[in-house]
């Protein structure tokens, strides 16, 4: 029996477009992270819309300065949310540009080279926002373990 050439041809697409599979699961991480630390932001926050009426005009100062910081906090987590996102976006676009260029008879090489440095660029400001915003949450939030003695 014949040996079909084309199934060279898919296997070698399938071999090409295994490491930005794996890239996908890391970046899936990161995303789940992100939309982890994005809801605790948002859990704090309602927290305070639910027991403001409860605040005096002391704790409503401090809860006003925490909301702040909390809103900035929500707005990196959303940033890196969306270029993490983005990545993986660019990263799907690489797999099937690959399996194309095994497909068609032009070569789209470049094409998925491009799609993989705006990937790589993407994540890089993802991660960017999200030490941002790692940052911020250690230098807004302060403990005092007096309160607890």
């Amino acid at each position: 029996m014949p040996i079909d050439p084309s199934v060279g041809v898919v296997s070698h697409a399938i071999q090409l477009a295994i490491a930005p599979v794996f890239l996908l699961t890391g970046i899936a991480g990161l995303l789940s992270v992100m939309a982890n630390r994005l809801s605790r932001v948002i859990d704090r926050a309602r927290y305070f819309e639910q027991h403001w009426s409860d605040f005096d005009e002391a704790k409503r100062a401090s809860s006003r300065l925490e909301l702040r910081n909390l809103e900035r906090r929500r707005r990196v987590c959303s940033w890196s949310i969306n270029f993490c996102t983005a990545a993986a976006l660019l990263v799907c676009l690489v797999i099937v540009t690959l399996f194309a260029d095994g497909f068609v008879s032009a070569s789209v090489k470049w094409l998925a080279g491009s799609l993989f440095v705006g990937a790589m660029v993407a994540v890089i400001c993802g991660l960017m926002c999200f030490l941002r915003e790692v940052y911020l949450a250690t230098h807004t939030t302060s403990i005092d373990p007096a309160r607890f003695e």
